[in-house]
């Protein structure tokens, strides 16, 4: 039976060969599906080959995940993104007051946000109004700048009040397409945005990367249980798709008055926060962000709050997370679990 599954299967996969092949309940979202429901000869999903000669040029690749909506996973991503890409004069003005220069040299970004119900990340980065084009190599990612290019099914809409209805075949279809036909050039980092959840997205980006290979995932949190029961969750799927943990980070841990820069919990850690989380599930904490007012601001109006705000306690919360983040995935020195 162990022959008739293929590499990228979920858990309890029937096999390609079974009458429950793309029926059974373990099928719902896998990237073979469709294939395997029909009536045609069984086979290698075609796409993979193709994703795998365009990943090949992306070095590093990053998911960053959340069971829990509206904890600030894409803002976070939008920071990550820029920090990347930032050169390394505005990374040593941003930190020069710690006498901490972090040395980029202009890495090559690539943003994907695969949050197709929800793309908030062109309107974080200030590019909402862009749309894709094509040429003979495939889809132009939109740039921020030079260094920066991003590709979300929100650069695809006829306005932004259009509602994405779905179902996840279409959803995997436009995933596998960010990932084989967009002509993403030669990447140091790729930084693949996700919805809340373990589902249709998250599922289809890890079958779809498999062979390219994840470098890990950064799960994103704030302080009070009811988002921590869902991170769980998705510390867990991590676990059983092999996915490993980057680490995690706690956003809007507290409120940072912009004028005294007193701080006050907003979102009570009742439980012991994502400290506590971290020491149970054997993951490491990354940071804590406090809650700056300006964050929202400025992913209002599509400008790196880094960049506006560099003497912000968020502002060194932030480098500091990413500086680590670079430190584990370059030396791929992940902690256990």
């Amino acid at each position: 039976m162990t022959a008739t599954i293929p590499e990228n299967a979920p858990d309890h996969c029937p096999g390609v060969e079974s009458e429950q092949a793309g029926k059974a309940d373990a099928c719902a979202g896998c990237a073979n599906q469709e294939i395997c429901s029909s009536n045609k000869p069984k086979g290698p999903d075609p796409a993979l080959p193709l994703i795998r000669e365009r990943m090949k040029h992306v070095k590093r690749k990053i998911l960053v995940l959340s069971g829990k909506g509206g904890v600030g996973k894409s803002t976070f991503t939008a920071q990550l993104g820029w920090a990347f890409a930032a050169d390394e004069n505005l990374q040593a003005s941003l930190r020069i007051h710690m006498e901490i220069i972090i040395v980029s040299c202009m890495l090559q970004t690539g943003i994907m946000d695969v949050d197709i119900c929800g793309p908030s990340i062109p309107t974080i980065l200030g590019i909402a109004n862009e749309q894709v084009h094509s040429s003979s190599s495939g889809w132009s990612p939109v740039y921020v700048q030079d260094n920066l290019g991003v590709m979300s099914v929100g650069f695809m809409l006829p306005s932004a009040k259009d509602a994405v209805m779905w179902r996840g075949p279409k959803k995997n279809g436009l995933i596998a397409q960010f990932l084989k036909d967009v002509d993403w050039g030669e990447l140091d980092w790729l930084v693949i945005d996700t919805p809340p959840g373990t589902s249709d997205e998250h599922l289809s980006v890890v079958q779809y990367l498999k062979e390219s290979g994840i470098d890990g995932a950064v799960l994103v949190t704030t302080p009070q249980e009811v988002a921590l029961q869902d991170v769980r969750r998705e510390i867990d799927f991590c676990r059983k798709v092999g996915v490993r943990i980057i680490g995690l980070v706690e956003n809007m841990a507290g409120f940072v008055c912009p004028n005294c820069k007193s701080k006050s919990d907003i979102f009570r850690p009742t439980t012991g926060g994502a400290a506590r989380l971290a020491r149970d599930c054997g993951v490491e904490l990354l940071g804590s962000v406090p809650l700056d007012p300006r964050i929202g601001r400025s992913a209002d109006y599509g400008v790196s709050f880094l960049d506006e705000y560099p003497d912000s306690p968020a502002t060194t919360a932030f480098l500091d997370i990413i500086e680590r983040i670079q430190a584990i995935v370059e030396q791929d020195v992940f902690p256990e679990g």
